[in-house]
């Protein structure tokens, strides 16, 4: 399990900015006016080849019976309860307001291990302005500049002393490990009884009914599968109860373990823009997915809708994964359930398969003699070869002349000739394009071992 770091304090004191640099991303939007974030901000992030969970808050102000700050209170002491460390971030140049205090105040009710963080400590001659935070009555106080990355590695050290130590996340050879996943009251847990071949998880109409991420491991036709049970996800702004809000959080890095995703939906209703926004986060950490269309013997007594019309509500609500098998079942009467597991060993083997140099170059030449790729700047792009560096997913590297001429437009057709010549059902393709280098640069590599280069199996 990933440890969590929530990062809190009140509007406009840098979180956003701290966020982008630790996790390397732009993901928090950043501006000078008070309460752009308001939601809690989740992804994975690094420190010295430690994984964590980091959460960007909203923060919040003094500001007594305003709504809008009352919320976003709630999603900052939300952050915390679900935290393993609290990142207190505060602006030296404001001096401690109010507003600080009052966040002090209510991390001292959530009882979670803080770091003081003061921010905009750009030189060396501000860190003497930090130590009036020490009145704060928090152990640990660093001065960081999150705009110009100083002051970080001071603070990760102090952060990661509170995490516990990494268990030893043991794969078993040829285990598939598969999370649920979807929106509250779709039958996840239903789907998961019904798999297994027992009562194990509860099962209730009312949403919310799982709040913990469970495994179970079973063996259909010789292969082991570990199964994990996760919350169902509603949108946050419905989201009210605590124990709720953990298991929001429990359920995304939940992906982060597994191979093969069965994304849950309620065949009765179309999909929705939360489904689209959690299949994106499954494809963002690279995750093969298979979509289980439930309840479909209450669908088969709606007259106006069927296979084919929830098939097209899914390609106009999903259309970023129209590479995924659809499957139709009744977790209650378990028809059609006998098919989950063939089909999520199938795509399993699509998402870890691995193709000869060989092959692919030879494929290559046919794709570009079909569609050759466009000039750029007056000059043509040459794809040179192309190899395979990774699996899980199935990453490849394709040299060329000019990487940067290449268009997402040409990537595209690159992945679906992929696709026609070789499968690839269920699993996300990434297409990378590098640099040749000149024969004067040239090292001993071969194209295998420098695609390969900075990736891990």
């Amino acid at each position: 399990m990933l440890p969590v770091v929530a990062i809190v304090g009140r509007p406009n004191v840098g979180k956003s900015t701290l966020f982008n640099r630790l996790t390397g991303t732009r993901k928090a939007l950043v501006h000078d006016r008070p309460g752009v974030t308001r939601d809690r901000n989740y992804e994975t992030a690094a420190w010295e080849e430690r994984s964590y969970l980091l959460i960007d808050t909203g923060g919040f102000d003094h500001a007594p019976g305003d709504p809008l700050y009352a919320a976003m209170r709630r999603q900052s002491e939300a952050a915390m309860l679900e935290a393993d460390v609290v990142v207190f971030l505060v602006d030296r140049q404001s001096g401690i307001t109010p507003a600080d205090q009052a966040t002090a105040d209510l991390i001292r009710e959530v009882g979670k291990p803080v770091v003081v963080a003061v921010n905009k400590c750009d030189e060396p001659q501000h860190d003497d302005d930090m130590h009036g935070f020490w009145e704060l009555g928090f152990p640990v106080v660093v001065g960081v500049s999150a705009e110009h990355s100083r002051g970080l590695f001071e603070l990760m050290t102090a952060v990661c002393l509170h995490f516990a130590p990494a268990p030893a996340e043991v794969e078993v050879e040829g285990e598939i490990r598969v999370a649920v996943l979807g929106r509250p009251n779709v039958g996840k847990s239903t789907l998961l009884n019904c798999l297994i071949g027992e009562e194990r998880y509860v099962v209730h109409d009312m949403p919310g009914t799982t709040v913990d991420a469970s495994d179970t491991v079973i063996h259909h036709e010789g292969q082991a599968f570990r199964l994990v049970d996760t919350a169902g996800i509603r949108r946050r702004s419905r989201i009210f109860d605590r124990v709720e809000e953990l298991a929001v959080s429990l359920a995304l890095r939940t992906i982060e373990r597994c191979h093969v995703v069965l994304y849950v939906l309620d065949g009765t209703q179309p999909p929705g823009e939360q489904d689209a926004r959690l299949v994106g986060m499954v494809l963002e950490r690279g995750r093969a997915i298979v979509v289980v269309v439930n309840k479909w013997d209450a669908v088969r007594q709606m007259e106006e809708r069927g296979a084919a019309k929830v098939e097209e509500e899914i390609a106009f609500k999903m259309p970023h994964i129209p590479w995924a098998p659809v499957l139709f079942t009744s977790a209650l009467t378990g028809k059609g359930t006998q098919r989950v597991l063939t089909e999520v060993r199938k795509v399993y083997g699509a998402f870890d398969s691995r193709i000869s140099t060989a092959r692919l170059n030879d494929f290559l030449r046919r794709a570009v003699q079909s569609y050759q790729p466009p000039m750029y700047r007056g000059k043509p792009v040459k794809l040179n070869y192309v190899t395979q560096v990774r699996v899980r997913p199935p990453t490849f590297s394709v040299f060329t002349n000019q990487p940067e001429g290449v268009g997402d437009s040409y990537m595209r057709y690159l992945q679906k000739k992929l696709r026609e010549e070789y499968g690839f059902e269920g699993t996300p393709l990434v297409v990378l394009f590098r640099k040749k280098r000149r024969l004067s640069e040239a090292s001993t590599l071969t194209p295998e071992e420098e695609g390969a280069e900075g990736w891990e199996e």
